[in-house]
């Protein structure tokens, strides 16, 4: 009950925020202008348009998580609200997943606000209604749920710029995974090489929720592999929000 008290009160007040509309505008300006973009290229329109809508809402969506998402612990300590909450019978842990969900929620009504924009564009494209497209738009918000767990995480022991810019690198990092393991294979046995081996067990591959390539090429998707990448981001959330209650439990706000 608590959690949830919270988690629309975070709602509330991320809805409110004008930085989330303008992500909101680019966003559609970007996935309106794939249409654009695709008459001006040489090519197969149709998957041009896919391909940039489908960029257009994972990297706004992104974004969004990113610089809400850091901000939201950070600003309770900053109003300093945090010491009437916790003056309260709310317990750390619940407080951090109200913050969580609530962002969630935000987060899937923008997915799903992109999503209509886009979806509406490939219908007069195409004149079908592309359902794995869904599925494409399914992992590309279960990324982004991952996404905000990073942010919270981040938020509960440093200033949102900072943990914006954590934040950022853990998703380009993420995006970029393959770079690390072709770096292990070309460095030499020794410390350097087994910390790259660490921090590429660590860090998270993001490109398992990436189904661009085969919706946008009609490629088949396996349901192993849905059902994997699934499991691997309920259980990676669940990872890094774990340590961000217990970093928020330990730290001392009086």
């Amino acid at each position: 009950m608590t959690i949830r008290v919270i988690a629309l009160n975070t709602f509330k007040e991320a809805v409110r925020d004008r930085i989330l509309y303008l992500l909101l505008f680019f966003a559609a300006v970007s996935i309106l202008f794939s249409r654009v973009l695709a008459l001006l290229t040489v090519g197969d329109r149709t998957k041009i348009v896919k391909d940039v809508g489908l960029a257009s809402i994972s990297l706004f969506g992104a974004l969004m998580a990113i610089l809400i998402g850091t901000g939201l612990v950070y600003k309770e300590i900053e109003k300093r609200t945090i010491f009437t909450l916790i003056s309260k019978p709310i317990r750390r842990h619940e407080f951090l997943l109200g913050k969580f969900f609530g962002l969630v929620l935000t987060l899937f009504v923008m997915v799903l606000s992109m999503s209509v924009i886009f979806l509406a564009l490939v219908f007069f494209q195409t004149w079908t209604i592309e359902w794995r497209m869904l599925a494409a738009i399914f992992f590309i918000f279960v990324e982004l749920v991952l996404l905000t767990a990073v942010a919270i995480l981040f938020s509960c022991f440093s200033t949102p710029i900072l943990s914006s810019l954590f934040a950022l690198s853990f998703y380009l990092i993420g995006h970029f995974s393959w770079s690390l393991e072709t770096l292990i294979k070309k460095a030499r046995p020794g410390t350097a090489r087994a910390f790259l081996q660490v921090l590429y067990t660590i860090l998270p591959d993001l490109e398992n929720f990436s189904l661009k390539t085969e919706v946008v090429h009609g490629l088949p998707i396996p349901a192993s592999h849905l059902l994997y990448s699934t499991a691997y981001g309920i259980v990676y959330s669940a990872f890094i929000l774990t340590l961000a209650i217990l970093i928020f439990r330990k730290r001392d706000f009086i």
